[in-house]
């Protein structure tokens, strides 16, 4: 009976330590992500229509998380998402959760939802769903 009893407040107490570094991680993961996001967001305001995307990239603070090209009517289109906010505590960067960055033949030519958008047809919430 002792030894059970030991067991028992040892688990207990190893237990509290996993939790309490596990809440830690969690809260420093949490403010780089927020960190990310602003300093995402700050940058957006220095960019400009026409810029090349080597210029557009050297303004952004970190890589983007996600990166698309295609060709469309003739035109090479280069979209980069940057993480801009937080939609759910999940682990995940979903689209939703960025901004995009569109270029056509190496030049911006917008950003944001509604550039997506004209560009789409669909929001980026629909955009990280499966047709």
């Amino acid at each position: 009976m002792g030894k059970f009893v030991l067991m028992v407040v040892a688990v207990t107490i190893l237990s509290g330590c996993v939790v309490a570094i596990g809440n830690k991680d969690a809260q420093f993961e949490n403010e780089s992500w927020a960190e990310i996001e602003r300093d995402n967001r700050a940058a957006l305001h220095s960019l400009n229509i026409g810029m090349s995307i080597d210029a557009a990239r050297s303004i952004m603070p970190t890589e983007p998380a996600f990166s698309e090209a295609f060709m469309l009517n003739g035109a090479a289109y280069r979209v980069l998402f940057y993480r801009t906010m937080r939609v759910k505590a999940d682990g995940l960067t979903t689209r939703d959760e960025t901004t995009p960055l569109i270029f056509v033949d190496e030049q911006l030519t917008g950003w944001g939802e509604s550039a997506w958008y004209e560009l789409t047809g669909r929001s980026l919430a629909q955009a990280d769903l499966t047709p």
